[in-house]
């Protein structure tokens, strides 16, 4: 099992080091192409052992667990792993086009495959101090990408950025060492063990709060979620697709892991925070995209808005409940990183993506506009496709437990969403383009426009599979749930029988 867990989270590092050795030659892009359709390959052999024995753990030097390092894959971590491989090769392919030669230089993708290595990692660590660890990773390499280029905007936003993610490390870090001084391991499956045995539960409860507010940090979610919208719309288009993708999804990936195995001691105080936390990231990042002119900062405040609906999931804390986390991880990725691959295409064809200075997208380039409206309609709930039951999930389990205010927010944002994509098709693709020009695809380089568009049309068919097939996603969300809500299967995998 070590291989199948090991192999995944290497991979990205070799690619990394070879593509920065070639990054003159221009070699450097395929080398990273080709790693990143291996790490598929491989994702997808990790995703058949899960699928096979539920939970699979490795132990790294033979040293078992809970004392050495262990990497383990349930059902979320693998299908995480999967989409991180998925959304890597659409954006390595998507940079054949976008990313210049300058970049390359500079060492893009060796910066880019570091990430992903940081994200797969997160995603299979089995201990607290290796996932800060592969936070500082992802840390370090999303900055290096975040100012690629040097200009005086990527500046501003990387240092906002970086300011912010460091004082969440910082706080990360105290919790990890107030956690070992509690209970003498980090290993999390033993955590899930000695945590309710601790004496003092209130400081556990004060600890919870404080991997709260660093993993919340990480998520963008209310109030810490700034940093996002004044980073995001700053780099190259591959690289906020990758960030909006994946990046604040590891921050909700290990508040689930976190709060579902680990802080599950004092729910009615911790995962009431998270509830209203959930309500009020919903609404503010909504409003926040209603209030913007640009394409990209308009999908940037959706990313906060959209992290509320999976925080709801874990908030509430039913199955139904966390399987709509689940599942609402896995289409929020595909979409999110697709809307921006997309406004990376009409800033070519239009020369912008401030909607005021855009406009005649649907009539001279009717495919983009067709693939726009997949993902914009997924995004705001439309049936029948993959939002729409991210979105009903949601909802159907917070009416199950009568919870009526949250499941109004929900509607309500919803709604408001629908506005934001409203505007953005009505402004850049309908109306007439203000100067009277005509944006064209033509006037891309063929070479360029046929990998730009590739990536974007195998992730809107990947949501229309999602959304018009969606029995046999909603019944891997559910196991997923069912593992995270009753961990005994992923302690006894990774301590032993006896454990």
């Amino acid at each position: 099992m070590s291989w199948y867990l090991a192999a995944p989270l290497a991979l990205p590092f070799l690619t990394a080091v070879v593509a920065f050795l070639l990054r003159n030659s221009g070699a450097g892009r395929w080398v990273s192409l080709l790693g990143n359709v291996a790490l598929l390959i491989l994702a997808a052999l990790l995703m058949g052992q899960v699928l096979d024995q539920g939970v699979i753990a490795g132990q790294m030097g033979g040293w078992q667990g809970p004392f050495g390092i262990t990497l383990v894959a349930d059902y979320l971590g693998g299908v995480m792993v999967v989409i991180t491989a998925i959304t890597a090769l659409a954006v390595s392919i998507y940079a054949l086009g976008d990313i210049d030669e300058r970049k390359e230089h500079l060492g893009y993708h060796a910066l880019f495959n570091v990430l992903i290595g940081g994200v797969t990692g997160a995603f299979l660590t089995g201990d607290l101090f290796n996932l800060y660890v592969w936070f500082e990773v992802m840390l370090i390499s999303s900055f290096g990408l975040l100012v690629l280029g040097g200009s005086k905007e990527q500046i501003d936003g990387g240092v906002k950025y970086v300011t912010l993610n460091l004082v969440s490390t910082i706080l990360f870090l105290a919790g990890i060492g107030l956690v070992y001084g509690m209970t003498g391991t980090l290993n999390m499956a033993d955590l899930a063990r000695t945590m309710p045995e601790v004496e003092n539960q209130g400081l556990v409860t004060v600890v919870a709060v404080m991997f709260m507010i660093a993993f919340g940090v990480k998520a963008a979610v209310f109030p810490l979620f700034f940093w996002l919208p004044a980073s995001y719309h700053t780099p190259a288009f591959s690289v906020s697709a990758v960030f909006a993708g994946l990046l604040t999804k590891v921050g909700v990936y290990a508040l689930i892991r976190m709060f579902t195995l680990v802080f599950d001691g004092d729910v009615a105080f911790t995962h009431t925070i998270l509830l209203w936390v959930a309500g009020f990231t919903m609404v503010t990042g909504v409003l926040g995209a209603a209030a913007q002119n640009d394409i990209r900062k308009i999908l940037s405040f959706h990313i906060v808005s959209q992290i509320g609906y999976m925080i709801l999931g874990l908030a509430l804390l039913t199955p139904l409940a966390v399987a709509g986390a689940v599942f609402y991880l896995v289409h929020h990725i595909i979409v999110k990183a697709n809307l921006f691959l997309i406004g990376g295409v009409v800033e070519r064809a239009a020369g912008s993506t401030d909607l005021k200075k855009i406009g005649g997208l649907y009539k001279s380039a009717p495919l983009l506009a067709v693939l726009f409206l997949i993902p914009a309609f997924s995004l705001a709930g439309f049936p029948p496709l993959s939002g729409f039951w991210a979105k009903y999930i949601l909802v159907a389990a917070s009416l199950e437990i009568e919870a009526w205010v949250i499941a109004g927010v929900a509607l309500l944002v919803g709604l408001l969403t629908i506005y934001s994509m409203t505007k953005i098709w009505a402004e850049a693709f309908w109306k007439a383009h203000p100067e009277g020009l005509q944006p064209e695809l033509s006037r891309i380089e063929p070479r360029v426009r046929r990998a730009m568009l590739l990536p974007i049309a195998g992730l809107a068919a990947l949501t229309l599979v999602i959304g018009f097939f969606p029995e046999p996603f909603v019944v891997f969300a559910e196991t997923a749930a069912l593992q995270l809500l009753d961990p005994t299967a992923y302690i006894m995998t990774v301590l032993g029988e006896g454990a």
